[in-house]
């Protein structure tokens, strides 16, 4: 049965999985009055998919065992930390502004405003997961590289998630910014993190399926996009130094994306 899928049934039945996903986070998500929720399950969606092309791609290899086993990692470690940052705080208020311009019957409409949406973001970012398990080629420089630049990825997120847990639980540093370890050097080590890990995943690609792994490219682009653009950044620093104004001087110090040394405020 396996044998006979073509690569377009597999693909869909890997946007099945996510859309079954979203659904039942939807149904979670009316009873918790919490649209959020989807943040928790947005990896879990992609790797939902990367393990349905795992299974269904004829003859998976040490590669295809590589991306699975990182994008395992990726998605659990994500999954919990933001469970764990958001248990009990309710909504966020990115989604309570989304609620707020979208009533009455947001309930329904979150439907797929944003739960269908995320369904077909993951799976469009999913696709370096589909190219990259199904080329043949041996592994080779491409691969390896790829590989440690989605490593390097997820950890050095995973160290600036850590830090600022640790700041954020400590009272004294309430009303004060986050500007140690990585993030003196970088507004945002996470989401810098999480570029990496999709530029590495779409080099494993490539290494997998040569040339005719290079469309998934808009799986990166995609999702730096999104980072820098629309959910990350710049939402987030859209207000913020009008509601924090220490952070102005943050930014006046600290590069917004990418790590590098700290500027003299007064010449920035």
């Amino acid at each position: 049965m396996v044998e006979n899928l073509s690569g377009l049934q597999i693909a869909l039945a890997g946007l099945a999985l996510i859309v079954a996903l979203g659904f039942l986070t939807w149904l979670a998500s009316l009873v918790r009055r919490d649209v959020s929720l989807v943040d928790r399950t947005w990896s879990i969606f992609i790797t939902s998919a990367a393990a349905v092309y795992f299974v269904l791609l004829p003859a998976p290899g040490t590669r295809a065992v590589w991306m699975l086993g990182l994008a395992i990692a990726w998605a659990l470690r994500l999954s919990a930390y933001i469970t764990a940052r958001n248990w009990g705080h309710g909504e966020d208020r990115r989604y309570q502004e989304i609620r707020a311009r979208n009533e009455p019957d947001f309930a329904f409409k979150s439907l797929y405003l944003v739960f269908a949406l995320q369904a077909v973001l993951a799976w469009t970012v999913s696709a370096p997961f589909f190219a990259g398990m199904a080329g043949a080629r041996p592994i080779g420089a491409i691969d390896v590289i790829g590989l440690a630049l989605t490593a390097f990825g997820i950890g050095f997120e995973a160290i600036g998630d850590a830090q600022m847990s640790r700041f954020k639980a400590d009272p004294a540093n309430k009303g004060q910014v986050m500007d140690r370890g990585v993030w003196r050097y970088t507004r945002h080590p996470n989401y810098f993190g999480e570029t990496c890990v999709w530029w590495g995943f779409w080099l494993v690609a490539l290494g997998s399926a040569g040339w005719g792994g290079a469309w998934t490219i808009v799986s990166p682009i995609l999702m730096t996009a999104l980072l820098l653009k629309v959910s990350g950044v710049a939402m987030l620093e859209k207000d913020i130094g009008e509601r924090r104004p220490a952070y102005r001087d943050y930014i006046a110090r600290t590069n917004a994306f990418f790590p590098g040394p700290r500027r003299n405020a007064r010449s920035a």
